[in-house]
């Protein structure tokens, strides 16, 4: 916590430079709040002896909440404002903190994860939005990027951060969510002196109600791209949500840290490939993605039949590769020539087709996995994944011969 003044807090944050690195921070602190149970999960399961299908539950119970949120809040801030809305959920996101960090059970993990989903929803389509409000002409395309990386960069930075503390802190299922607390407390209040980036205009009650407003060119981009975008995000909530557990099939005597670990590799090589491939353009950046996903799931479900924890994590590392090409590159080509009244909504309909993409499959891959087991779940989930990857690089590689 810094100890500036306030007044020398509100001349940081006034600057262009300021805000835009106060936003960024708060689109990546959300995205590793999202993430930072993962290695608490099996402590949970042991604790209070949760199922897998329970376990998922508690992980989809953010992700379905944050769709509803960004389907009816998605485009609130592009009416009211980016601040007042950022501020406003950054408070609930604080609130959802306090809640996890007293939590006894499965239901009071899913309503904290509830309030969580909520908050976030509303967030980071008004953060993003702001990001590209700020876009500096001596730095194009920018602000793209950040939106790229800072969600898996906060993922990866959240779940290492979670992981840490399970093996070194006191009381890690208390200690993680009282730091992100008081982050997000700190945030709100940096919020209130930053200069606001949108016009406020009228219609805000009426962009409540629950739909996708997305400009035809963002819509085409969506759909050459959407396949890849749902297998991608789709491995990314097997591995966020199961991954844990599928360490403890592969290798049942390693550390309970080995299984946070797992998602840190995929969300790391995702922010590292968003990073490598920000001048690359963004259809090669996607197909790349989409050619990677095939070999990941090969190499992933290789540590189920001898090639154990090397073959695990190797899979995690390509996995995150093809998650961090195809995610930057859908979302370039969806956020190309956006007018400004429509960022924040575009934004909301590509976070929209993410998380139900990566909630829906894990609730029915813990499902599968309570009849059928992990082993054949694991099996089945990353033979979809590939077949959805196939589809999408066949629509892109189409997209570029025709361009």
């Amino acid at each position: 916590m810094s100890s500036a003044s306030p007044g020398a807090l509100a001349g940081r944050c006034a600057t262009p430079r300021g805000s835009f690195v106060l936003h960024s921070s708060v689109l990546g602190a959300l995205l590793a709040a999202s993430s930072a149970p993962t290695p608490l999960y099996t402590r949970y399961q042991d604790q209070w002896d949760l199922s897998a299908l329970t376990v998922t539950l508690v992980f989809s119970a953010y992700s379905l909440t944050l769709l509803l949120s960004l389907l009816t809040t998605g485009g609130l801030s592009d009416h009211l404002g980016r601040r007042p809305v950022l501020a406003g959920a950054l408070v609930l996101e604080a609130a959802a903190m306090l809640l996890l960090a007293a939590a006894d059970g499965s239901g009071a993990l899913i309503a904290a994860r509830i309030l969580q989903g909520a908050a976030t929803g509303a967030a980071t389509s008004a953060a993003g939005a702001a990001l590209l409000d700020l876009e500096s002409p001596a730095h194009p395309g920018r602000s793209a990027l950040i939106n790229g990386i800072a969600p898996v960069g906060g993922m990866a930075a959240g779940v290492l951060a979670s992981t840490l503390l399970v093996r070194y802190a006191p009381a890690p299922t208390v200690t993680v969510y009282l730091l992100l607390a008081t982050l997000f407390t700190a945030q709100a209040i940096a919020i209130a002196f930053t200069p606001e980036t949108a016009r406020r205009r009228a219609g805000a009650w009426h962009s409540l109600r629950p739909r996708l407003a997305v400009p035809v060119p963002a819509r085409h981009a969506l759909l050459l791209a959407g396949t890849g975008v749902v297998a991608v995000w789709a491995l990314g909530g097997f591995y966020s949500s199961l991954g844990p557990a599928l360490v403890r099939l592969v290798a049942p005597r390693t550390s309970e840290a080995a299984g946070g670990m797992l998602f840190f590799t995929v969300t790391a090589a995702a922010a590292l490939t968003v990073w490598t491939l920000r001048r690359t353009s963004a259809v090669t950046g996607a197909t790349a993605g989409s050619c990677a996903v095939v070999p990941a799931a090969a190499l992933t479900l290789g540590g189920l039949h001898g090639g154990g924890l090397p073959a695990l994590f190797g899979g995690a590392a390509l996995a995150g590769v093809s998650f961090g090409a195809v995610s930057q590159g859908a979302l370039r080509m969806t956020l190309a020539a956006l007018s400004e009244h429509d960022r924040a909504a575009t934004l909301a309909a590509y976070y929209v087709l993410s998380y139900l993409s990566m909630s829906l499959p894990a609730i029915a891959a813990g499902a599968a996995t309570e009849r059928y087991g992990l082993d054949l779940t694991s099996h089945a989930y990353a033979a979809t994944a590939a077949l959805l990857a196939l589809v999408a690089l066949a629509a892109l590689t189409a997209a570029r011969r025709c361009s």
